[in-house]
């Protein structure tokens, strides 16, 4: 695995490693160095070749720094100097992290992985009003088109198999958010997210955010459960790879029982609220929805209980257990 370092002046690239496992996950053979007031340069350097060493593979080197010309970068480029394979990219913000952690899974050299980042790292760069950014810098998807296609796809039209492919179903209170942007988005590759529920598909307000939301080159479409149970049977949908997220299991199973063809589901995040009790770090339940996973099960569906792809799954039998404990010893 390519090894990643990131390096800048004070604490920036520490408190982005930080955030940067609140979206993706603790992660291996990633090192911070800082450089602090009191240190000099060879200090700095010193601190370079002790985390470069800490990593298995030390070859391949990926250096994600904060400025171009500053002491960190100074002394990461004489090093590179006698290590070709060793690449820098400067400009270090959070989507350039987490494209770099999703890159390690499918490439080899910390050149490659410099190359495809910097183009998401850019991208990565949005203002709003989004009057304020110039047209040659708008990304790619920046906004979202409607989730049934349009007049020019006539009605009874087949698109490859007929049949829409969901690359993943995930239930999770807060919808689309940077876990799921990101994360989940880069694992499943989707050309399509759709959040399925009924009140938001009514609140115009959070519709708008979810659509905006949306990581480039991914389209973001917000649906009533009568709708996706259409789009579901729809063929002209044969082509498209989609992302499903419900706010709760309820909805879910509504749109199971409408025909919508689910086979595993992502269990995300659940929030407590009055009533429920806590079964994981992320999930909270009440009897309906226990009563309601239980549904799901008994029609054959597997679940996958966790929040991003680094974290180990929990049981999903253990934790239906202990949430008929935890309800039982309630009441």
């Amino acid at each position: 695995m390519v090894g990643i370092v990131l390096a800048s002046h004070g604490d920036l690239a520490a408190g982005i490693k930080m955030t940067g496992s609140m979206v993706f996950g603790d992660q291996e053979a990633t090192a911070v160095v800082s450089l602090m007031p009191s240190m000099g340069p060879d200090d700095f350097r010193q601190k370079v070749e002790e985390a470069v060493a800490s990593f298995e593979d030390q070859d391949e080197v990926l250096f994600l720094v904060d400025l171009w010309g500053g002491t960190p970068f100074n002394q990461i480029s004489a090093l590179c100097e006698s290590h070709e394979s060793w690449a820098i990219v400067t400009g270090l913000n959070l989507p350039m992290l987490i494209e770099a952690y999703s890159a390690r899974f499918t490439t080899n050299t910390a050149h490659e992985i410099a190359s495809h980042i910097f183009t998401e790292a850019r991208n990565g760069v949005r203002v709003k009003p989004e009057s304020l950014q110039p047209a040659d810098a708008a990304p790619a998807a920046a906004a979202a088109g409607p989730a049934v296609p349009t007049g020019s796809i006539p009605p009874g039209t087949v698109l490859g198999d007929g049949h829409i492919k969901f690359v993943m179903c995930r239930v999770d209170t807060r919808l689309l958010h940077g876990q799921v942007a990101t994360t989940w988005t880069k694992m499943t590759n989707p050309d399509r997210i759709i959040v399925v529920s009924d009140g938001v598909a009514h609140d115009e307000l959070r519709k708008t955010m979810i659509q905006q939301a949306a990581p480039p080159g991914v389209k973001a479409h917000v649906v009533p459960i009568k709708k996706m149970i259409e789009v579901s049977k729809d063929p002209r949908f044969g082509a498209t790879k989609a992302m499903l997220l419900f706010e709760n299991p309820q909805d879910l199973l509504a749109a199971v029982e409408g025909g919508v063809d689910i086979k595993e589901v992502n269990l995300g995040s659940m929030a407590h609220s009055v009533g429920k009790v806590v079964v994981t770090n992320a999930i909270a339940m009440d009897e309906k929805d226990v009563e309601t996973l239980e549904t799901l099960a008994a029609k054959g569906i597997k679940f996958d209980v966790r929040k991003v792809p680094a974290d180990s799954p929990e049981p999903f039998d253990a934790m239906m257990k202990k949430a008929k404990s935890e309800l039982a010893a309630q009441a």
